[in-house]
């Protein structure tokens, strides 16, 4: 053996997890692991997991699952991080007892340490939030460049408490990272060859407002346009209640920031999003949207609905279907509500049964295919401008996205990749589009 370690990681998602993979790569970087695509060939296996759904978590404990037998063939240490870690802490090490270690949220920095105990047979959780001085210090940040985009986190946590959303107890309260190490960071990535961000947060939205002197999520935007070399700047996620009309006027003011927004709504009927706790009406929500448009005309515009919620009738059902037709979204994530723990509405009256649930999940997803596939087909015949990211999953073809945020699939010299093409939209597929490549800008 050279003395080289392999490191697998999985993760379940929100784009946070997925930088927090970065990190979680980095920091063992230190500790002698190189990452592997082979889970059966890793010395360590890091699950970095999502609790928002219970169909995510419930995904995760199937995952887990599977490692049971492999460890009885072969040693290779086992390790959860994210957000059913930050849920069940100690619970997870006594459930799974074939785990080594369980590190949540706000405990990323540990992990070289615990790995070291794991190493030598110690089994350790570490679940507790820290102080937000010592979190603005620790805040996660990708120490290397790889490739044309790269994911920067801006802020942390949320203080909405929306009634079904378990983010505020696993990923902690709001806080902002400090703007000036965030442009420093983008400044760097360009320099390394990055030529579009995506700024991170649980609601980007607010970022700065907690902070005196720090600079609102519209003038971080400004910071950032002004970089020289870096071409787009995209964010998620975005809660509509936080959009500002300087937020809104960045669309038609910044041509760097792409015409793409993903915009939840989550509902379409005033009583379900009062019950729900999301602070804006219909109507505002609405308004907000046709600001949007208006600003830049164009914007692909995308959402997440949830369908059962407690209480919800035929009625409010029927007015989430026509607030999808009148924003016409690009695309959106659609869920059954589940009830997780600590959320005020996991104790509400007015469940509704699980096959109306599926029915009305069915018939949104059915809505949004119809939709989407007639969005597509007025790309057809269009040139769109294309980030190059990689090769398509048929490994024949490369892939990247327009402004808007759309997947197109188009043969071309890998050598690509990186660059910003011209592509002529030729067909239009419900989750891509296809393309014939003309010009390399």
């Amino acid at each position: 053996m050279t003395g080289e370690k392999l490191l697998y990681i999985e993760t379940f998602g929100c784009q946070m997890n997925v930088s927090d993979s970065e990190k979680v790569a980095a920091l063992l970087k230190s500790e002698g692991y190189a990452p592997t695509a082979d889970s059966s060939a890793a010395d360590l296996i890091i699950v970095n997991t999502c609790s928002v759904r219970e169909k995510a978590e419930h995904k995760v404990y199937s995952y887990l699952g599977r490692f049971r037998g492999l460890k009885r063939e072969r040693r290779f240490l086992l390790g959860v991080g994210g957000c059913v870690a930050q849920q069940e802490g100690e619970r997870l090490l006594k459930r799974v007892p074939w785990l080594d270690l369980v590190f949540g949220t706000h405990n990323l920095h540990l992990l070289p340490e615990m790995v070291r105990a794991a190493e030598q047979g110690e089994r350790r959780a570490a679940v507790d939030f820290i102080d937000n001085e010592t979190r603005l210090d620790l805040f996660p940040r990708a120490d290397e460049a790889g490739g044309a985009t790269r994911f920067v986190t801006v802020m942390q946590g949320c203080d909405n408490f929306c009634s079904y959303c378990i983010v505020p107890y696993v990923r902690g309260r709001e806080i902002s990272r400090r703007s000036a190490e965030i442009v420093e960071e983008i400044r760097n990535a360009v320099a390394a060859g990055v030529r579009e961000v995506t700024l991170l947060g649980q609601n980007v939205n607010s970022y700065g407002l907690k902070t005196p002197g720090e600079l609102t999520f519209a003038g971080l935007l400004r910071e950032i346009s002004a970089i020289d070399g870096l071409e787009r700047i995209r964010f998620t996620t975005s809660h509509p209640k936080d959009i500002s009309p300087d937020l809104i006027a960045c669309f038609a003011e910044l041509p760097k920031l792409c015409a793409h927004i993903h915009l939840p709504a989550q509902a379409g009927s005033d009583i379900i999003l009062e019950r729900m706790n999301r602070g804006y009406s219909r109507q505002e929500y609405l308004a907000k949207v046709a600001a949007l448009k208006a600003a830049r005309p164009g914007i692909q515009i995308t959402g997440d609905i949830i369908v059962g919620f407690p209480g919800e009738t035929e009625d409010d059902f029927l007015q989430t279907l026509s607030l999808m037709e009148e924003v016409r979204y690009t695309d959106i994530f659609s869920f059954a509500y589940s009830p997780r723990p600590e959320t005020a509405a996991a104790a509400f009256a007015g469940r509704v049964a699980r096959k109306e649930t599926q029915e009305r999940l069915d018939r949104v997803q059915e809505l949004q295919r119809d939709m989407t596939i007639e969005r597509h087909a007025g790309f057809v015949g269009t040139c769109q401008a294309v980030l190059v990211e990689g090769m398509s999953k048929r490994g024949d073809q490369l892939y990247g996205r327009t402004d808007g945020n759309l997947i197109v699939n188009f043969a071309g010299d890998p050598a690509l990749i990186g660059s910003l093409v011209d592509v002529r939209i030729t067909r239009g597929y419900p989750n891509s589009l296809l393309g014939e490549l003309t010009t390399v800008q």
